[in-house]
């Protein structure tokens, strides 16, 4: 059989089961017969490690996001030099061809001044 694609992402998938485990040993620790202290502690440690990993998924998709900002920017100058190399090179064009009609048109009237005179 072939694989589907769930439409998750992987880091989604990860923040939840992150967030699956810290709820299950929050529930652990609450129904675990200790001490109110205990408890505390462990709840305290418990939101402490979460909060780093979180902190370090941040960071990750953080680093992610300015790589392909950075990317993205690069392209963007690479298309704009081609861009602005294409437009000079017609306006080149644009020149060459306007000068060619000119002196076609100047000798069309010459031709005529020539052929009216005669």
């Amino acid at each position: 059989m072939g694989q589907q694609d769930s439409g998750y992402s992987a880091g989604s998938i990860l923040l939840t089961f992150f967030l699956g485990a810290i709820v299950g040993a929050g529930v652990a620790l609450l129904v675990a017969p200790k001490t109110g202290e205990e408890t505390r502690r462990k709840i305290k440690e418990l939101a402490e490690d979460a909060k780093e990993r979180a902190g370090d998924y941040i960071e990750q998709v953080k680093g992610k996001a300015t790589t392909y900002v950075e990317k993205g920017k690069e392209v963007l100058e690479k298309e704009k030099a081609l861009i602005s190399d294409y437009v000079d090179k017609g306006k080149e064009f644009v020149e060459k061809e306007k000068s060619i009609i000119s002196k076609a048109v100047e000798a069309g009237k010459e031709a005529y001044e020539k052929e009216k005179r005669s």
